[in-house]
């Protein structure tokens, strides 16, 4: 019996070989793998300097939550998750001390999510990280292609903005 998944991946391998542009489903996939590679190194960095429990959804979560607090919904909103998903992340950030729940001056019915100091010092020191990794693209790459790349990406990102919702997005 032939394997016909063999067959076709042989295909592609072949296939891509012969053309100079690459299939289009390699984009998306290398932009991932980028992605990927960069959040994983600075988690692992972020680890060694006193954040072992930070996951990728605590940051976006801390993202969104800003400098300037905000509310579960206000979150789950430029998270682009439930009231309650939000809610859940922000529970587990508040029993390792990233965050806590304040009364809102405005109103006192409301609850305001603020990062404490650890969870401003984990955010300083992933962006730290970040200029660390951004520094050894340009030293593999070049400044300049660096710089083009990230031109490039403005250029195709929706102009209005993203959403934060990775994990969301992905179904998780």
């Amino acid at each position: 019996m032939v394997n016909v998944v063999d067959e076709k991946v042989n295909q592609v391998v072949e296939q891509r070989k012969r053309v100079s542009d690459p299939p289009g489903f390699e984009l998306p996939l290398l932009l991932f793998a980028g992605f990927r590679s960069i959040i994983d190194r600075m988690h692992d960095e972020l680890a060694e300097q006193g954040h072992p429990e930070v996951r990728p959804a605590f940051g976006f979560a801390m993202q969104a939550i800003g400098r300037e607090g905000a509310t579960a919904s206000e979150i789950g909103r430029r998270l682009g998750v439930s009231k309650q998903a939000a809610g859940k992340t922000v529970d587990k950030l508040e029993q390792l001390g990233y965050v806590a729940r304040v009364d809102d001056p405005a109103d006192a019915r409301r609850k305001v999510v603020r990062l404490t100091g650890r969870g401003f010092d984990s955010l300083g020191r992933t962006a730290a990280i970040f200029e660390e990794l951004r520094e050894e693209w340009a030293a593999t790459l070049g400044a300049e292609r660096v710089r083009a790349l990230e031109t490039d990406l403005r250029t195709m990102a929706p102009a209005d903005g993203f959403r934060l919702d990775v994990a969301g997005w992905f179904g998780a």
